[in-house]
């Protein structure tokens, strides 16, 4: 993983961004970015454009204040989760107003397809849907999750008490990455800790929670990135 400080913003780039460049690490099929980012008090990302990209913010701590060119504007908190489908091309700044420092994770999707319509929706979920269960948050816009994106891909958010045990299938000609946002955990006898990730191939996965754990899954086709 990649690594920066900009004093305001400190962040951990899971795949190529910004400064950090690895041509090993582009990406995972369609999960092309998380970006595990901490926003200092009164600061945040202004106005900037985006096109043809899923863009997923799930807030681990804090506030995130969201404006963009739709006159979408709304503030989120711990747990909650923005999507941004930029299609065609849209603008968009995230801030934090708030006096604390605020963690998210920044996901961007490869979308099925260019030219999509741009939109926007945000879902304030209580914590304790993700309490020791798997939380279906994303889903492809046939799917059953609140938030539906234009990609073959799933998103799914867990709070893992200490002691406690959870499984993770991956079936045939599907993947997944699984990041281990707080606590710490052994995974296939794989120890993780917090800000660490696995990459997970047609697999069985049994979680134990070393200590109270979150974790986000993002499962997908197993496929190459179909644009057109």
């Amino acid at each position: 993983m990649g690594k920066s400080d900009l004093g305001w913003l400190q962040s951990i780039f899971h795949f190529s961004f910004a400064e950090y460049f690895n041509p090993l690490n582009i990406n995972f099929g369609a999960l092309r970015v998380i970006n595990d980012d901490l926003i200092a008090p009164g600061t945040g990302f202004d106005t900037h454009p985006h096109e043809d990209m899923e863009i997923v913010s799930y807030v681990v701590e804090g506030e995130l204040t969201h404006a963009d060119s739709m006159k979408n504007e709304s503030t989120l908190s711990r747990g909650h989760v923005q999507y941004m489908s930029a299609g065609t091309g849209v603008s968009h700044s995230e801030h934090n107003l708030g006096k604390t420092v605020t963690r998210i994770l920044q996901i961007w999707i490869y979308p099925d397809r260019l030219g999509h319509t741009p939109q926007y929706g945000e879902f304030k979920f209580d914590w304790e849907s993700r309490h020791n269960r798997w939380f279906h948050i994303v889903s492809p816009t046939n799917g059953e999750a609140p938030v539906k994106i234009h990609q073959d891909a799933n998103i799914h958010v867990l709070q893992l008490v200490e002691g406690n045990t959870i499984d993770v299938t991956v079936s045939e000609n599907r993947q997944a990455y699984l990041v281990q946002i707080e606590g710490s955990s052994v995974i296939n006898e794989q120890e993780l800790e917090a800000r660490d990730a696995l990459e997970i191939l047609e697999e069985e996965l049994t979680i134990n929670a070393k200590t109270t754990s979150h974790f986000l899954l993002i499962e997908m086709r197993k496929a190459g990135i179909l644009l057109k």
